[in-house]
């Protein structure tokens, strides 16, 4: 199934685009496609997932809901769906 991923501040730099689509198994998770993210963009290695988890910090929306308060890094997708991944953010 097709999901639109978009990124945002360093994150979109380090893709070298606002917005990429990738396709994933029917039984893709979002765990998954950051696990696939951090592999294809060497800008993203080691900047999503720590121990397991999303970063600290790292925000990760599917449809505008944090993957955290849904099923963590076990949220699956459904056809269409958009992941957007915010990296942390500085200053005041």
């Amino acid at each position: 199934m097709d999901v639109e991923l978009r990124f945002f501040a360093t994150f979109r730099e380090a893709v070298g685009s606002k917005t990429i689509e990738r396709e994933y198994a029917e039984d893709a998770t979002v765990g998954d496609a950051l696990r696939a993210l951090e592999t294809e963009f060497d800008g993203l290695s080691g900047q999503l997932l720590e121990d397991g988890r999303v970063r600290s910090q790292v925000n990760v929306l599917r449809n505008g809901r944090d993957v955290e308060y849904q099923d963590g890094l076990e949220t699956r997708f459904d056809p269409g769906d958009t992941l957007s991944v915010f990296p942390p953010v500085a200053g005041g």
